[in-house]
């Protein structure tokens, strides 16, 4: 499963997605929104993978087989979490309306001055969760992305908030690397963003129930947290239509305690409550869901958790 999404080609290409920011910029929101009808319907016709991953977690977030409008309000919504991108990184937060739930618990988790990992998911926009760095300007604010699996629109990105890139940890970069650039950002004091719901080719995953059937969630986020001892909170910017975003911060744990001897009970109880928390905001905003591959396919889980061998490699 973890080498599925990493396989597929990038939506577009970089005329197309020049020409499209160009659109956006130039002609404002409201136009590019009205573009996005237009070519939803393409990328529903024109990507089946993409397409059937939808049809399928519709059906179980729904409970009810999707209607094809349902099937194109899901992709619109992914094309409008793309298109927010350029306004959010370029111009911060003027274009939106931002519902704040929770931040206190991330201002709990910062006082100590150790720094705390964001841990979210590919619900909503990430991007939106870069306010942060302005209702907290003191306290930098990395996020890990892998930059290969998108180069178009990294590079786009890039061209819109260079000092915002340069906060950019590359998830593609490997486990060593990545582990130590998170920890050195944390002793700073810093916050850390990661995406918790993907695991990556040949990582260890572990199964939780996740909409009425068990998907395989990555250990090494919670292995490097453990690794880290820094608080962990959960972030989710949910995207609830117009200009509306809704941005939510839930505690986790002040220190994620896995021991040796109990790694499996420890990661299991940290993962079935990610899991949940995901599944309570997927029903709650169901088309804000962008993770459009057979997100159930366990065929890859690769054993037991509490195997030292391959959990240990996500050890900073």
């Amino acid at each position: 499963m973890s080498a599925v999404w990493q396989s597929r080609p990038e939506a577009g290409g970089y005329l197309s997605q020049r020409i499209f920011l160009a659109i956006a910029k130039g002609c404002g929101r409201r136009f590019a929104l009205a573009v996005l009808w237009l070519t939803s319907p393409w990328f529903v016709w024109s990507r089946r993978p993409e397409r059937e991953a939808s049809r399928q977690y519709l059906q179980r977030v729904l409970g009810r087989p999707p209607t094809l409008w349902q099937l194109l309000k899901h992709h619109y919504y992914f094309s409008i979490g793309i298109l927010d991108r350029v306004y959010l990184l370029s111009d911060g937060e003027r274009h939106f309306s931002f519902e704040v739930e929770g931040v206190q618990h991330l201002a709990e988790a910062l006082r100590a001055g150790h720094g705390a990992l964001l841990f979210g998911a590919h619900l909503g926009s990430f991007e939106a969760l870069r306010t942060l760095s302005r209702q907290y300007p003191e306290v930098p604010l990395h996020i890990v992305l892998d930059k290969q699996q998108t180069p178009v629109l990294t590079e786009l990105m890039a061209s819109l908030a260079p000092a915002l890139a340069e906060r950019i940890i590359d998830a593609s970069a490997g486990g060593p690397s990545v582990a130590l650039a998170m920890a050195e950002q944390c002793a700073r004091g810093g916050m850390v963003a990661i995406l918790a719901d993907r695991g990556r080719q040949g990582e260890s995953l572990h199964p939780a129930p996740f909409l009425g059937t068990p998907a395989g969630f990555p250990v090494g986020p919670w292995l490097l947290a453990a690794s880290l001892k820094v608080p962990v909170v959960l972030c989710f910017g949910l995207y609830l239509g117009g200009n509306r975003y809704r941005l939510v911060f839930e505690p986790v744990a002040d220190r994620v305690e896995i021991p040796r001897g109990e790694r499996e009970a420890a990661l299991d109880m940290f993962i079935r409550h990610y899991a949940g928390r995901l599944e309570h905001f997927a029903r709650a905003a169901p088309y804000n869901w962008f993770n459009l591959y057979d997100f159930w396919d366990v065929s890859s889980l690769s054993g037991s958790v509490a195997d030292s061998g391959s959990a240990d490699r996500h050890h900073p």
